[in-house]
């Protein structure tokens, strides 16, 4: 069966899709100067081994980047999906796993942002409604700045039943809420955990919310009312890291 392909552009989204093994790029369209620099990247692998190139201009790699106004920098390509990792299996016989999940966010460039900063500080996966996940976004992939081909990316077709199973599983859910009372900082941070970030503005469905053991927030200065989702992420992603590190 044929995977259904489409376009991503940037450098980095697509040398990081190149270097993937398991990511399939049908074709790679370039300039001149974009070539030279696949080559200084990776002087010891020849990405382009393998794969239809076909030499453009700026300007004719511009209409594959105009419509959503962001930079081709002389790469563009048409890739395929990658065969989709499934969270039951994933999660068994594995302990102390931190996985982020998002309620309610779909701006491509704030979830590219949320996944960029997951895969720097090695959280295990990222949790999104299939319906909503902007899977195929040019902006995405830009975003995460190729990134997107190191995390786990668990598509599910419904938040709540899929938290409701990984409680059931012995993880602790941990919902992220600007009321909440807690300061995420201070919790201590053991076993199978889960971060929910619901969307900008409306934060956590009501309904999803229920499902957490714990309401955590990041404290800050009471002048300020709230942090960009992907800041906040990255925030708490770095925390936890740094925590993981040190108790290794």
């Amino acid at each position: 069966m044929n995977k259904s392909t489409f376009f991503i552009v940037g450098q980095h989204p697509v040398i990081e899709a190149l270097k993937n093994p398991k990511r399939k790029v049908l074709k790679l369209f370039l300039t001149e100067e974009s070539k030279k620099n696949i080559h200084r990247k990776s002087p010891r692998k020849n990405l382009l081994e393998d794969v239809k190139v076909y030499f453009k201009t700026k300007k004719e790699l511009d209409k594959y980047s105009t419509k959503e106004n962001i930079q081709h920098q002389g790469y563009v390509a048409e890739i395929e999906k990658l065969d989709q990792p499934i969270l039951k299996e994933y999660i068994k016989n594995k302990q102390n796993l931190t996985l982020a999940c998002l309620d309610g966010v779909t701006d491509p460039r704030n979830i590219g942002s949320i996944i960029r900063s997951a895969a720097a500080f090695k959280i295990d996966g990222l949790i999104v409604k299939e319906r909503h996940f902007p899977s195929e976004s040019k902006l995405m992939f830009k975003a995460a700045s190729g990134c997107i081909e190191y995390l786990n990316i668990f598509e599910v077709s419904n938040i709540n039943s899929t938290l409701k199973n990984l409680k059931d599983k012995n993880f602790w859910i941990y919902g992220f809420d600007s009321e909440a009372k807690k300061n995420f900082s201070d919790i201590k941070w053991e076993g199978n955990s889960i971060l929910v970030f619901g969307s900008e503005g409306e934060g956590m469905h009501k309904h999803t919310s229920k499902y957490a053991d714990f309401h955590v927030k990041i404290e800050m200065n009471d002048q300020i009312e709230s942090l960009n989702i992907s800041n906040s992420a990255a925030i708490v992603f770095h925390h936890l890291s740094y925590l993981k590190k040190n108790l290794d």
